[in-house]
């Protein structure tokens, strides 16, 4: 099991108790305004007994580790890397933190330690993230741990009806604030 700590923070991997704020927070349809259509319970589930199996860097799935606090245990969100490619030395993150935690700064701190954690364990060269362009909340996390807009491509996807345009971040592992 996997267990990352900040200043106020656990990272840890999923756990079947986890359910309950996972499916919450794929199913939330403010939470995912930037993200996707909530999907099915059905696709939910299966996508969480895939992201609590035992995991591999380079093993082509995300890592999820459920981030909580350190003082009440209580439940903030999701955060994760993706080996984008093991010759490239690059990888992927992502969080989605629940409603009521936002605009405290926990997404910023998961998100150090894990880009922290990627640099020791597999010597990611490069860190990428995605965000819609509307998303000013993540976007100012992904530059509050270093990351820079590197292009906008337009109309990348489309959530329901609408058409999104995606900012492609990214952060070489030197750069990184420490």
């Amino acid at each position: 099991m996997l267990e990352l700590y900040t200043d106020r923070l656990k990272l840890r991997s999923l756990h079947e108790r986890d359910w309950e704020h996972f499916y919450m927070l794929h199913r939330d349809p403010q939470i995912n305004q930037y993200v996707r259509i909530p999907e099915s319970e059905e696709v939910i589930r299966a996508k969480f007994q895939q992201r609590s199996d035992t995991w591999f860097y380079g093993s082509g799935e995300w890592l999820t580790l459920a981030i909580e606090t350190l003082d009440t245990g209580m439940f903030v969100g999701l955060t994760g890397l993706y080996c984008q490619s093991m010759e490239d030395q690059r990888a992927e993150v992502g969080y989605l933190l629940a409603k009521e935690v936002h605009g405290k700064g926990y997404a910023t701190e998961s998100l150090q330690a894990v880009i922290d954690w990627g640099c020791l364990s597999f010597d990611v060269h490069k860190f990428v993230a995605h965000c819609a362009q509307d998303n000013h909340a993540s976007a100012r996390v992904l530059e509050k741990c270093g990351f820079r807009l590197e292009g906008i491509l337009r109309q990348e996807f489309k959530i329901g009806e609408q058409w999104f345009d995606d900012c492609a971040y990214g952060l070489l592992s030197a750069e990184r604030q420490r």
